[in-house]
């Protein structure tokens, strides 16, 4: 099991507010309490997309939402454009590290940089022992099964489930991203949900 109170005592010490919650529900009333009505990019995230918080903010009326996986793909420029910004992470070791993997880049540039708030939900599944793990998860679980997910052609997706460092054109792990501290975002927060989400 993660030590889940390590971790968060780790990320705050690296700078980034840290908020826990016993389930799914609970975060997603947390959030949306937060988000007011502001504009809302998400990334494309599994647990994001599990939680259901796109279709609660979308039935509010009183925010612009953009997630590509919802509506056109022009919409990843405008996602980047807004104050309210949510994705997940492919991993966090518990000495505070928040490690991505990127195709387009655009949820690791968003994570950076652009946004007054940044809310990386996470399950406590994505959390590792190490940073070395918190690394190989991304790599070898996260990737290929997002590969999978999305019907590419890569080695990852279509033979044994790891990464085989290919040459694909259709890889979707072409930018690796790890925060060390907090960038310089005003709000940048890691919500910590006690389930199993995501990849």
């Amino acid at each position: 099991m993660p030590n889940v109170e390590r971790t968060m005592e780790n990320l705050e010490k690296r700078g980034f507010r840290v908020s826990r919650f016993p389930d799914r529900a609970v975060a997603v009333q947390y959030l949306l309490d937060e988000i007011g009505d502001r504009g809302v990019g998400i990334g494309g995230s599994v647990t994001v997309d599990e939680i259901g918080i796109y279709d609660r903010l979308a039935a509010r009326g009183d925010s612009k939402v953009f997630w590509h996986w919802e509506q056109e793909d022009s919409v990843v420029t405008e996602a980047a454009t807004t104050s309210v910004y949510l994705m997940s992470a492919n991993g966090i070791s518990e000495s505070g590290q928040i490690v991505n993997i990127d195709g387009r880049s655009n949820r690791v540039s968003s994570m950076c940089f652009g946004h007054e708030r940044v809310y990386v939900i996470i399950g406590v599944n994505k959390i590792a022992a190490t940073d070395e793990m918190a690394h190989w998860r991304a790599q070898n679980i996260a990737a290929p099964k997002n590969a999978r997910r999305m019907n590419k052609e890569t080695p990852c997706a279509t033979g044994e489930l790891v990464c085989h460092n290919c040459d694909d054109p259709g890889r979707i792990c072409k930018t690796f991203v790890t925060l060390e501290r907090k960038p310089g975002i005003p709000h940048f927060e890691v919500v910590i949900i006690d389930e199993a989400l995501g990849f």
